[in-house]
């Protein structure tokens, strides 16, 4: 089965900038489409971002463009977000998940990790 691991969560002040880490193990990476997630507190899990499985497609949803990259290291087995100019509203926890193609809707992903936390700070 597929597992998924996120890491890079912190407590952050505004405007800074963190780097999301999800590995994996069991299957490569190179069969998989990912996508990150984030839920804050109360409210529902909503999509950010997505990868294809070869690395050349990349999806941000609109309210995110320009503040957020996702990339892949094959070497090892990792995606990543980088996400710059934090802002409060970006607090929540952060899931990674595995699909068969790229998409920002939760509902088109079956693996997920347990997530990572985003404290943003005034």
């Amino acid at each position: 089965q597929l597992q998924l691991v996120e890491s890079g969560g912190a407590l952050v002040q505004i405007g800074g900038s963190l780097r999301l880490s999800c590995v994996k193990s069991g299957f490569s990476f190179d069969y998989y489409a990912i996508g990150w997630f984030r839920q804050a507190p109360g409210k529902q899990r909503e999509g950010v971002s997505c990868i294809s499985a070869s690395g050349d497609r990349a999806q941000y949803t609109d309210s995110e463009k320009g503040r957020l990259t996702i990339s892949k290291d094959s070497a090892r087995n990792a995606v990543h977000l980088r996400i710059d100019s934090l802002k409060l509203e970006d607090t929540g926890t952060y899931y990674c998940a595995s699909g068969s193609s790229p998409d920002t809707d939760p509902r088109a992903y079956r693996s997920w990790g347990q997530g990572t936390q985003v404290t943003v700070s005034s």
